[in-house]
Formats: C-alpha cells, sequence, structure tokens
C-alpha cells in the first residue's frame, strides 16, 4: 500500500519559493510512488506553479475566519498605528490555527505523515499529542523568524514532531538542540533547471539580475543604494524582478537618484521570465539581512551566474563559495561594491566564474535530495 502524505501550506497563488519548491518536491515524491495530497488555507484558486493533476488538493479558508476578517480589517483602517502590522499577524495566526485545527482533526487519521511548510504551522501542531508524532516541520525560514513569541515560546515544542527539515546547516544544528531527529535537506530544483546547459559569457547580456520579494527581509532598498554609489561600466544594467510591501517605495527610490536608466524594475513575474532573466544575466545578487535556502542563488548558478550575496543568517554561506562567487558581510555595502566593480571590469575572471559556477551545480543535483527525504518517510 502506498504511504499517503499530507503537505500543509498557506497558498500558491505568486511568486514565493517555498510554493515553488513544494510543486517540485511533491511531483518528484508522486514518481516514487507516494500518494500524495495538499492542504492549502485559503479558498479554491489558480495555482501560480503548476501542481500535478493527479495529486489531490484541499482547501480551507483561513481568511474566512472571524479573527483573520478582524485583522484585515485593523491592517487596512488602522495603518497609523504603530506595530498595527504585528496586532494583525497574530490575529490572523490565531484564524488560522482554529481553521487548520478543526481540518486536520477531522482528516488526520487519513494520513501516515503531515509535512507543514511554514514554521507557525509546524508550530501549531508541535501542540497536538494526536498530531505531532506523524508530523514533519519543514522549515523554509530562519529559526531567528517568528520574534519572541514563535522562538521562546513555541518552537520548544518542536521536540513533539516526527522531524525538522531545515533547509540549511545551521538550522539543523539549532534545532537539534530540541529534536534529535532533525537534518539538513536541501530544496529540489525543477527538471527545467537541472536540464539546463552551460550558457558561455558570449551568450549572454551585461546584466545584473535580482529576484527577490520587495519586501524588509529582502533589503531591496540597499541594494539600489549599492548601485547609487557603485561605479559600473556604462554597457551594464540591473533588472530587477519581484513585488511586495516595499514596491511602490523601491520604485520611488530609483527615480529620486536618477537610476531609471541603470536599474529596471519588472514587478511580479512568473518563472518563466525569470528563467529568461537569469539565462540573460551574468551576475546575479542577493541582499537579504535573513534566509532559510535562497533557492534563487542554486537557480543562478545552473543558469550560469556568477553569485553576489550578503552573509546574512542563514542560508547564502551554504550554497556560495570561491568557485561560484563573492559572500560579503552583511550590510558591508562598500564590500559590496568591491565585488561588483571587480566582475563587471574584469572580463576574464567573471568568464571564470561563470564557468566555475555552472560546475558546482553537480552538488545540488535532484537525487541524493530525494534520497533524504524517502529515508525519513
Amino acid at each position: 500500500m502506498k504511504k499517503k502524505i499530507l503537505f500543509i501550506y498557506y497558498q500558491n497563488i505568486k511568486p514565493n519559493g517555498i510554493s515553488k519548491v513544494l510543486s517540485n518536491l511533491v511531483d518528484e515524491l508522486l514518481d516514487q510512488k507516494y500518494d500524495i495530497e495538499i492542504l492549502f488555507l485559503m479558498a479554491p484558486h489558480e495555482d501560480f506553479y503548476p501542481v500535478n493533476p493527479k495529486i489531490k488538493k484541499h482547501y480551507t479558508d483561513s481568511f474566512a475566519h472571524r479573527y483573520s476578517k478582524f485583522a484585515t480589517y485593523i491592517n487596512k483602517h488602522f495603518k497609523f498605528i504603530p506595530k498595527i502590522y504585528n496586532i494583525h499577524s497574530y490575529l490572523y495566526d490565531l484564524g488560522s490555527y482554529k481553521v487548520l485545527k478543526e481540518w486536520v482533526h477531522e482528516n488526520h487519521h487519513k494520513y501516515e505523515t503531515i509535512i507543514t511548510c511554514w514554521y507557525k504551522l509546524s508550530a501549531m501542531l508541535a501542540l497536538d499529542k494526536r498530531l505531532s508524532g506523524k508530523t514533519i516541520a519543514w522549515e523554509h525560514m530562519s529559526f531567528t523568524s517568528g520574534g519572541v513569541f514563535w522562538n521562546k515560546a513555541l518552537r520548544p515544542y518542536y521536540k513533539n514532531l516526527k522531524n525538522v527539515v531545515s533547509t540549511n546547516i545551521p538550522g539543523e544544528k539549532h534545532y537539534l538542540n530540541f529534536n534529535k531527529k532533525s537534518l539538513t535537506i536541501y530544496n529540489l530544483m525543477d527538471n527545467e533547471v537541472e536540464k539546463q546547459p552551460f550558457i558561455p559569457a558570449q551568450e549572454k547580456k551585461n546584466i545584473i539580475s535580482v529576484v527577490a520579494r520587495m519586501d524588509p527581509e529582502k533589503n531591496i532598498s540597499e541594494f539600489v543604494d549599492i548601485i547609487a554609489e557603485a561605479h559600473l561600466p556604462e554597457d551594464w544594467k540591473v533588472v530587477i524582478i519581484g513585488g511586495g510591501r516595499e514596491e511602490k517605495k523601491i520604485r520611488d527610490e530609483v527615480f529620486s537618484k536618477n537610476l531609471s536608466h541603470k536599474i529596471e524594475l519588472l514587478g511580479n513575474q512568473n518563472m518563466d521570465e525569470v528563467y529568461k532573466l537569469l539565462k540573460s544575466s551574468k551576475i546575479n545578487c542577493l541582499t537579504s539581512t535573513e534566509e532559510a535556502l535562497p533557492t534563487i542563488l542554486i537557480q543562478a548558478m545552473f543558469f550560469s551566474n556568477a553569485l553576489i550575496a550578503y552573509d546574512c543568517n542563514y542560508g547564502p554561506s551554504d550554497i556560495i563559495n570561491e568557485k561560484n562567487g563573492f559572500l560579503v558581510p552583511l550590510h558591508n555595502k562598500m564590500a559590496f561594491i568591491q565585488k561588483l566593480e571587480t566582475l563587471t571590469k574584469n572580463e576574464n575572471l567573471l568568464n571564470e566564474l561563470i564557468a566555475s559556477s555552472f560546475e558546482e551545480t553537480q552538488h545540488w543535483k535532484k537525487e541524493n535530495i530525494i534520497q533524504k527525504w524517502k529515508k525519513i518517510l
């Protein structure tokens, strides 16, 4: 009999690294003869990332709960109140917990294993003795995410879970303090990425790519400052894909700093456009202040890009080495500028790094990743 696995996440309606790796993993596990279903905590919706039609999807709308509705109301009408977004988040989380608890209590007996794709969902199920022993927390955020309530009060209950899967080594070391069955499993790339041939530098354009949400933790504003202060050759430009809470702020900063000729903002785009950009670009950058495992850096390697990223907690240090790019101390703008100027002005060095970055993708092939998942399932 096939092992029946339930994945739980909020939604699959917009560009999102978790939704992407979720669609990749469930497709591969289906090929491995697991019986896979997904619960989305949202009303039925069209998937942004394709989900294999053989996978059954369930929906329960956490936005419809009265706590979540109230959270949305106060966030919309009382934005002038300090910390109102935090109040909104806690109320919405409470509504999500109520909706999730009701659905899972009614249906959990159908599944051998439950895999939660967000730390808040993992903590919710870790509190429930009927569910915790069959639940795997799949951690996609830094273990420092969530503030005191989630970190200090709830994450210690991860000790009750079947496993904790971190996407980076520092995360594994942290979770081992709570759960001795914690381990690292890196994110899976899809087949289109894995099958990419090497793209020589001469077939690319002088483009620096950034693919990230325009939310505070992605720190795009600081990247705009870096480009404003850097002395890049005239024939180089920056292309940024992503939308989010700070999109208007970023657009205003690009305009006010007279960078519209240098920085092109494409907003949210589908994965075809993301891959098209990575095929064209020579350098991919990331200025996040926190990560778990930034999948975009791995994808950029498969598309023959050199990498420059801040050494934030946690994830970039699992990926970047001297063969594929540069790790820069967090918020050290001058060091970031120096690496950008070096690569854009030293063609031979950049071409060598592009080639060796593609060679590094051998460490990120899916065979080893799938074997680790099969072992814990």
